[in-house]
């Protein structure tokens, strides 16, 4: 009997072996390949499934795929938002405490104000390279352009990418009369021409598939960050992409925004309650525009929604290749815009500006500003603060400001990370610093503590994997908050509510407390009848401040902008005023220089 029970034993323990032995051989399941899609200056209302009449099929099947937030909120400008998206690190310790462009004399030379993505913090590539996932990046980086800042130094192994925040989709030509040629680098090389047939949104779009191809029957992962420098201004974009709207803008943005509202409605983006906000003081009512310039307005959204549709093209030929290619299904997409619609109409600022200021900020080669020619290389045209809020939809304000056009975008998540329920909307309260936290645990990876010697800061982003995995609304609790700085402008947001502080005439100059759960649009300033939950919200700015080396500039870009503004607006001479982000005057001898 003792024999028996010992042979059974053996037996059971030969069986369990075998079972192990078979395991041990079985092949891991692939992690999921990531691909992050970051359009630069899309607005909330721009996409098809947020409430857009553009035509974005490719955008609307991954969000018919995946799931929809509405309550996404990114920075409000560019390189602050993208180093939030790579570090998960506020602004204010990650370097981009302001932009490099408008660092105030108080911020100079202060840890955390560099004006590029400093070497305090790691990055996702870095952590996600380290973790066995190829990582590749395509587009406009926008964070720093020495040997030591540039995307092979901060994880990326291989890279096609635009170093500056703006340029031509179609050449080197740079923004500045200063800087008057973009800088690229390819895989860590500086380049000196670039591609044959170049054009911005089809050469990321080519390069980013040749980086996949190249490696991806090894069995490892990738991570490849799209940073599309579309729907950016100046609108570039090929000719058989600048007549598909040929008119349909004529009625003006008073009605697209209520057509958006509308859809928006429909679709379950905002509630059946959200009314939109009002019309920046300083936008003319359209239909009171003579016909000829409600005509060249109009021609400026044309293009604007040609540059989008582009974009989107090239969106559906990087998922139709993941598809031929078998990676399709194993991965996640994450698409969204860094900040809100560009309000800033560059291309008449170029056009109408006199002085030495225009001289010495834009190069002469933005000289093509003939209509007809719009699209083409030379041109430049943005499409102003009056369709930036119709992309906006139904919010107040734009890029560069706090109010929920500056700083709401639309998301989309979609792939095997989702268990959410396929084309659902989510209502809950996400960061853009989210982002890396998100995919450290999509990657099975952790953030340490040290990275390379250095002592890491703390990530303010929450993952979102209960969100995705359906047990959780939000990756935040009723407690937590999110908080803005920029330009001297501020906000936070916790639960439902909003404290904010802005230059007049956009803000107050003072605390305004909005409930934005009810008031998306921020039309009741609740200050004044709420002091206690207005103190509460003053604390928890007081902590911000003080976690996040938070330093208020001595001067703002917006100080002094709107005094140049005439008592009536020039209608009938073609345009209406705008605003426009200034830089205060160079020293004297800097513009002596650009004189000669």
């Amino acid at each position: 009997m003792k024999r028996k029970l010992i042979s059974t034993t053996a037996l059971l323990l030969l069986v369990q072996f075998a079972i192990c032995q078979t395991s041990s051989n079985l092949p891991e399941k692939k992690r999921p390949n990531i691909v992050v899609i970051l359009a630069d200056d899309m607005g909330y209302s721009d996409i098809g499934m947020f409430g857009s009449e553009i035509k974005t099929p490719n955008l609307d099947a991954l969000a018919s795929n995946g799931v929809r937030f509405t309550n996404f909120y990114t920075h409000a400008s560019c390189s602050p938002s993208r180093s939030m998206l790579l570090s998960g690190v506020d602004t204010h310790l990650n370097g981009l405490g302001n932009m490099d462009e408008w660092t105030a004399p108080n911020q100079v030379g202060v840890e955390g104000y560099e004006g590029n993505l400093n070497n305090k913090v790691v990055t996702v590539p870095q952590l996600l390279k380290d973790a066995g996932y190829h990582t590749y990046m395509v587009g406009k980086w926008h964070l720093g352009k020495s040997p030591d800042k540039i995307p092979a130094a901060r994880g990326f192994e291989r890279d096609f990418a635009l170093l500056d925040g703006m340029g031509s989709y179609w050449d080197m030509t740079n923004m500045t009369a200063l800087v008057p040629n973009s800088l690229f680098t390819e895989d860590g090389k500086y380049l000196t021409k670039l591609p044959k047939n170049y054009y911005a949104t089809k050469t990321y779009t080519e390069k980013i598939i040749s980086f996949i191809d190249a490696d991806h029957k090894d069995g490892k992962p990738f991570f490849a960050y799209v940073a599309h420098q579309a729907p950016h201004d100046p609108y570039h974009l090929p000719k058989d992409w600048t007549n598909r709207h040929v008119g349909q803008y004529d009625i003006g943005w008073d009605n697209i925004r209520q057509q958006r509202l509308k859809r928006q409605k429909e679709l379950g983006i905002v509630p059946e309650s959200a009314s939109l906000a009002e019309r920046m003081w300083f936008i003319p009512d359209y239909s009171i525009l003579a016909p000829a310039t409600r005509a060249v307005l109009g021609r400026k959204m044309e293009l604007y929604a040609g540059l989008v549709e582009n974009l989107d093209f090239h969106i559906g030929q990087l998922v139709d290749h993941l598809k031929k290619i078998g990676e399709y299904e194993n991965t996640i997409f994450i698409i969204l815009g860094d900040n809100g619609a560009e309000g800033n109409d560059l291309g008449e600022m170029i056009a109408g500006q006199k002085g030495s200021l225009n001289s010495l900020f834009f190069a002469s080669k933005w000289s093509n500003n003939n209509i007809n020619a719009w699209g083409e290389p030379g041109s430049y045209v943005g499409y102003g603060p009056g369709w930036a809020q119709a992309s906006m939809t139904p919010f107040g304000q734009y890029k560069g400001w706090l109010g929920e056009g500056g700083i709401r975008n639309a998301l989309i998540v979609s792939g095997p990370v989702n268990k959410r329920e396929k084309g659902s909307i989510n209502n809950g309260l996400m960061s853009i610093a989210d982002i890396m936290p998100t995919l450290l645990d999509v990657a099975g990876t952790t953030y340490p503590k040290n990275y390379n010697g250095i002592q890491l800061p703390p990530m303010i982003g929450k993952s979102w994997t209960n969100v995705l995995a359906g047990v959780a609304d939000s990756p935040r609790t009723n407690s937590d908050y999110i908080a803005w700085e920029l330009f001297g402008n501020r906000a936070l947001r916790q639960g439902d509510w909003k404290l904010r502080w802005e230059y007049a005439p956009f803000g107050k100059g003072d605390w305004e407390l909005f409930n934005v759960a009810q008031d998306p649009s921020e039309r009741n300033d609740l200050a004044a009848n709420n002091p206690i939950k207005l103190k509460e919200m003053l604390l928890l700015w007081e902590e911000y401040v003080a976690k996040n080396n938070v330093i208020l500039p001595s001067r703002s870009p917006f100080e002094g902008v709107y005094d140049v503004l005439p008592a009536r607006f020039p209608i009938e001479e073609g345009f209406p005023p705008l605003i426009y982000k200034r830089q205060y005057a160079p020293p004297k001898e800097l513009m002596n220089t650009s004189k000669q």
